[in-house]
């Protein structure tokens, strides 16, 4: 069995540095929320998101809370695995990013919480959309100068500027 194959050699992102670095934010705040989930008594539900557990079935919104949690692990390390070996998805991660936050509010249109205060969720997939978009667009604008790895030789280009003139 071949396990290398599990994980094969990864690429560099060669777009801009900042849609790259806001990954990074994303990865962590994914990751530390995805815990909060798990391993947080309650999973967040009442003392951050403001949902009442003390209920019949109380139990089971902590249960799922940290099932949701477990998701957003898998997730999250999966950010991490582009961030550190695969850079070149960066650009498909920030989709998946957009993608992520509109289905988040998406849903939350068709199936809304009722609590006194909006969630921090619901709040910052608000805010978090549009700077995810400007991200996944700015990741996917390409430099005007040519560099050396998108020419294969110096003779190569020499002779293609050759054509031209």
């Amino acid at each position: 069995m071949n396990w290398s194959r599990l994980l094969p050699p990864g690429q560099q992102y060669e777009g801009p540095k900042p849609p790259f670095y806001f990954l990074i934010l994303i990865a962590i705040a994914s990751s530390v929320r995805s815990l909060i989930h798990i391993f947080y008594a309650d999973g967040g539900a009442s003392v951050i998101a403001g949902l009442d557990v003390n209920v019949e079935g109380g139990t089971n919104v902590i249960a799922m809370f940290g099932q949701w949690g477990a998701s957003q692990l898998i997730l999250s390390l999966i950010y991490w695995l582009v961030i550190l070996r695969y850079r070149a998805l960066t650009p498909l991660m920030l989709a998946v990013v957009v993608l992520d936050q509109l289905l988040r509010l998406g849903v939350g249109q068709i199936k809304p919480l009722e609590v006194a205060a909006a969630p921090p969720g619901a709040i910052g997939s608000g805010l978090l959309l549009p700077v995810a978009v400007l991200a996944l667009v700015w990741s996917l604008w390409m430099n005007t100068k040519p560099d050396e790895k998108s020419q294969p030789n110096a003779a190569t280009a020499k002779k293609k500027k050759q054509k031209r003139n």
